[in-house]
């Protein structure tokens, strides 16, 4: 169920850049595989909330988040805005930005696996969570949700994927554009994993949050105050969708990038230092964001 939500945002919401058709609505088999994420989640989170003695509102809580990360996910990849990303650089970018920095830390929060589980037969539940916590999973685990081992890979399949000549290939062929897509998303559910994770360092997870801001920024004024166009598809088109030259688009695209990426990782590193520099206790309920939480039952 997670690798069908990770390959969801991906797939065949693979646009080519150049004039596009009037927006026909979603793909039906995506919008079909979207819709079964949903109810495999909903049917686990009745199961379990039937089941819960307490911790109800904690249930509730990541039950919004998850219908938020869901929502913002599925409207970025589902929606006009898609189609709108094969026109122009800036609509392309608004949509890998609500993937990664919306969407992804939403559905991290929600620890959906855990309530995925409980979707299916009791028997085939302890079957899953006894994989889950087997020797070879776990250790893979800790090592790819390393604070910062998802940090290093998060900025380097940025900067990789942005290069003209990938970013190219991936605007002209819808398979290498799924893979681009599916890099981002899963690199950006490891780094929120590993950046709100239990027992982690409020300082270590602050620094990589810094660093993050760095990298995306960095990438982001590279665009913003370049002179020409980076990629050849966007370039060819003459006028993006909103009137822009390829380089007023490639700017503003740019801009998307630098500002609002760095405004959050600063927002989130100041809220989770806050607690370390009062000297008091992390915020009630830090401890409960745990990605791979076990099934029983």
């Amino acid at each position: 169920m997670a690798a069908a939500t990770a390959w969801a945002p991906a797939t065949a919401w693979a646009h080519v850049a150049g004039p596009q058709p009037g927006w026909s609505g979603p793909d039906p088999a995506l919008l079909a595989l979207a819709l079964a994420t949903l109810a495999a989640y909903a049917t686990g989170f009745a199961r379990l909330r039937r089941r819960s003695l307490h911790g109800r509102s904690e249930l509730s809580g990541r039950g919004r988040f998850f219908a938020l990360g869901w929502l913002i996910l599925v409207g970025a990849t589902l929606s006009p805005l898609h189609q709108l990303g094969g026109r122009s650089f800036t609509a392309h970018m608004a949509e890998h930005e609500l993937i990664m920095l919306a969407a992804a830390p939403l559905l991290v929060m929600s620890r959906p696996l855990g309530v995925w589980l409980w979707a299916f037969p009791a028997a085939v539940r302890r079957r899953l969570g006894a994989a889950g916590k087997s020797r070879p999973v776990q250790g893979a685990w800790t090592l790819l949700s390393d604070p910062w081992v998802a940090t290093v890979t998060q900025g380097a399949i940025l900067w990789v994927w942005h290069l003209p000549s990938l970013f190219d290939r991936a605007l002209k062929s819808e398979a290498w554009h799924v893979a681009q897509h599916v890099s981002f998303f899963v690199a950006a559910l490891l780094f929120w994993s590993a950046m709100l994770g239990p027992r982690r360092s409020p300082w270590t997870t602050a620094a990589c949050l810094f660093v993050t801001s760095m990298i995306g920024g960095a990438l982001g004024a590279f665009m913003a105050l370049s002179q020409s166009p980076w990629y050849a598809p966007y370039a060819s088109l003459g006028l993006a969708a909103f009137g822009l030259t390829p380089a007023q688009d490639q700017e503003l695209a740019g801009a998307l990038m630098w500002v609002p990426g760095g405004l959050l990782h600063a927002v989130v590193a100041i809220a989770i230092l806050a607690p370390a520099l009062k000297g008091g206790a992390p915020p009630p309920g830090a401890r409960s964001v745990r990605p791979w939480p076990t099934a029983q039952g």
